[in-house]
């Protein structure tokens, strides 16, 4: 039995979803491929559009929108499908995230003390604000290693955040790990939890010498963040909230949560296999995406595609002494031959390679070596495509947003 449908997207993480949706949203027949799980699990959970630009740190993002060079995913959507991708976030989102009535970056502690500029950011991190003048304790746990709390708060202190920051470590049997498998066990119950939440009131409360803010790591429940966060706000008569983690991030997943449950509410069907050849009709356009499913290779029809498999840090493009590839559509990626040529020895300098990607033109087609369309019926879409620095610029949650909406959008209403 043929498997058809209107668009097929390639990949799993914030852009292919949301090319999905907004592909969705026009009527479309949509159905998400992907190998993995979504690399939201690995990220902070915060919402980047625009962070720096020539190291500079940006207080309103869409001020150097205009400023970037013209092979920028930016430049090549423009200013309104940032604001889509953005307000599709939010409708996913919903009273979960903030930031939505300022085009101003937020400013977030992290757990490694730095601040980060952000455009978005779970409202379980709002009242630890860098901006808000009150002062903080930081709390961190002995087993939890990844959270320093007094490191952190010297850390802050030196970037010269408007608060003091003191901080207690406390030892704690419930270790991330446990939190984080509850949802594949099972949960603990009512008075379990308020057990739990006495105890690190009680813990708190001996050095909390009232200061209106107290922030833990990002580890405060799968299943039940805001209630968790309430009580312990009640416990201690403080502004309690998540500083933001590394991998594996309970914001992340909360936020995977949110575009799963809202891929099942547009109709998406998501299908996790990996993509492993294709057709065309030998003029130009593609037919079908191949994916291998129990050792057999099956074909998934489509009118039009979108590729949103990642860069070279999520995998969706290979690289090796022969060079940089991208490995689902062979779409071209260019780069230098000599593999020298990629880096540059400052080791704080600008470098080439994360730059790489696919070319696009101004709907987000790839082109090839000769600048050729490369399908007429592909967009692409994330960090396959090239022209930024994503950690460099905190944009790249933002371009996959940006791009992610523009590329659904287009190749939903090619098909209606």
């Amino acid at each position: 039995m043929a498997i058809e449908d209107d668009v097929l997207v390639v990949g799993g993480g914030v852009a292919g979803m949301t090319a999905a949706l907004a592909a969705a949203e026009t009527g479309a027949s949509v159905r998400l491929v992907t190998k993995k799980q979504s690399t939201l699990r690995h990220a902070s959970g915060l919402v980047d559009v625009l962070g720096y630009a020539d190291g500079d740190l940006l207080a309103d993002p869409f001020d150097a929108i205009d400023d970037l060079p013209a092979d920028h995913p930016y430049a090549k959507v423009g200013v309104e499908a940032i604001r889509d991708g953005l307000a599709r976030f939010d409708d996913v989102t919903g009273e979960r995230y903030r930031g939505e009535h300022t085009d101003t970056n937020a400013l977030l502690p992290t757990h490694g003390g730095a601040v980060k500029p952000t455009a978005r950011y779970p409202a379980s991190a709002a009242a630890g604000l860098a901006s808000d003048d009150r002062d903080v304790l930081l709390v961190g746990f002995e087993t939890l290693t990844d959270f320093d709390a007094p490191l952190a708060a010297e850390h802050l202190d030196a970037a010269g955040v408007p608060f003091a920051s003191g901080a207690p470590r406390w030892p704690s049997r419930a270790t991330p790990g446990r939190t984080r498998r509850s949802r594949a066990t099972r949960t603990p119950s009512t008075a379990t939890r308020t057990a739990n939440r006495e105890r690190l009131a009680a813990h708190v409360a001996r050095v909390h010498e009232g200061e209106p803010r107290v922030g833990f790591p990002a580890v405060l429940g799968e299943d039940h963040p805001a209630e968790i966060r309430a009580a312990l706000a009640d416990a201690l008569d403080a502004d309690v909230f998540e500083v933001p983690m590394g991998p594996p991030s309970l914001p992340g997943i909360r936020l995977e949560y949110a575009y799963r449950d809202a891929l099942g509410e547009a109709g998406v069907h998501v299908v996790r296999r990996p993509v492993v050849d294709y057709e065309t009709d030998g003029d130009g356009r593609l037919t079908a995406a191949v994916v291998e499913r129990n050792g057999q290779h099956v074909p998934h029809y489509a009118d039009s595609f979108v590729l949103a498999t990642g860069g070279l840090v999520g995998k969706g493009l290979d690289s090796d002494r022969g060079g940089v590839r991208e490995p689902v559509f062979d779409c071209h990626v260019p780069h230098p031959a000599d593999r020298y040529d990629w880096f540059v020895d400052d080791v704080y300098g600008e470098q080439p390679y994360p730059r790489f990607g696919v070319v696009v033109d101004d709907d987000l087609r790839p082109r090839d070596a000769d600048g050729r369309i490369e399908f007429e019926n592909l967009r692409a879409a994330g960090s396959v495509v090239g022209g930024h620095d994503f950690a460099a610029e905190c944009s790249g949650t933002g371009v996959s947003l940006a791009t992610g909406d523009a590329a659904g959008t287009a190749a939903g209403s090619d098909t209606q």
